[in-house]
């Protein structure tokens, strides 16, 4: 009996699978989910089916996907994962014997510096926020957080008034696999933060008690779209073309450059395995030398000066 392609059901029962029987976390779920609907609606318009696509199909659906969408390694690596599970779950449902995404080999990504930002352009970014509105004095007060502490969209979103700790400059957050940890914010983010919640927060609140810090216009827990939008709006104007984890990004680097080890720096990130901390040394690197590139024509030219 074909799989119903692109059926509400078949995908609910998959993201059901994925966080009751396979212990995925819900934001993967829903990657997962977003990737079998794609895949999905390829089927439907090349006119083919679930229970009779080979593996070269699926490879020709993915090389379409680096083509037209632009996705690189890792979102194809992503891809192929979410594709192998769900026809897991397809197998297990007797629906067909084999698992054509199996022997799909994620290509070797090449590891890509993670682009900063300077200390004087995040500011100036910040600075740049309409804190008398309302929603612009929210963003502040968030984005302020973020690049004070490092903080990934989702840990920011997830974030409840009781996990901020004032006194003691700290919040709590839930990290990947729900791991919580405890990371400092600045001075500066715990102005904008009690602004927000003196001066935006009630106001935001429609009816009942929400846990959620930041809230949206409707009065629910803010999203990570939200966030994402929200950014590209302030950034985009001013000419740079740079993600929300950008931000991460610059603190991590700051932080390094500013003589921190890495076993702090991965304590205060949250990263699983060192490896992945190490690559901000490899920005401060490529940052200094970029900086010796720019200077020393300066530098040559002050040297000529002083023996003329």
């Amino acid at each position: 009996m074909p799989v119903p392609i692109a059926g509400p059901n078949l995908l609910e029962r998959f993201y059901s699978r994925l966080i009751a029987m396979e212990r995925r976390s819900p934001m993967t779920a829903q990657t997962y989910r977003f990737e079998v609907r794609r895949f999905l609606e390829w089927l439907s318009l090349a006119g083919l089916r679930v229970e009779t696509v080979e593996s070269l199909e699926i490879s020709r659906y993915l090389e379409e996907r680096r083509e037209k969408n632009r996705i690189d390694s890792r979102s194809t690596a992503k891809a192929i994962s979410a594709l192998r599970s769900f026809f897991r779950y397809i197998g297990d449902e007797g629906l067909r014997e084999d698992n054509p995404a199996a022997i799909l080999e994620p290509p070797k990504g090449s590891r890509h510096l993670p682009e900063v930002l300077s200390q004087q352009r995040v500011e100036s970014i910040l600075e740049g926020m309409d804190s008398d509105n309302p929603l612009g004095l929210r963003d502040r007060a968030m984005f302020e957080l973020i690049y004070s502490s490092g903080l990934r969209i989702s840990e920011a979103v997830s974030l409840n008034i009781r996990d901020l700790y004032f006194p003691e400059g700290v919040a709590r957050v839930r990290g990947k696999g729900n791991k919580e940890r405890l990371v400092p914010f600045g001075g500066e983010a715990a102005l904008w933060l009690k602004r927000y919640l003196e001066e935006c927060r009630p106001n935001l609140v429609k009816s009942g008690r929400t846990p959620a810090l930041f809230l949206g216009r409707t009065g629910k827990r803010l999203s990570r779209k939200g966030i994402w939008r929200n950014y590209a709006a302030l950034t985009g104007p001013a000419g740079i073309s740079t993600r929300v984890h950008t931000l991460r990004h610059s603190y991590a680097t700051e932080l390094l450059a500013g003589g921190a080890d890495l076993r702090s720096v991965q304590e205060l990130l949250g990263h699983a395995d060192l490896a992945t901390t190490q690559i901000y040394t490899h920005v401060d690197v490529s940052l200094l030398k970029e900086s010796l590139k720019r200077y020393r024509p300066k530098l040559r030219e002050l040297k000529t000066a002083g023996k003329a």
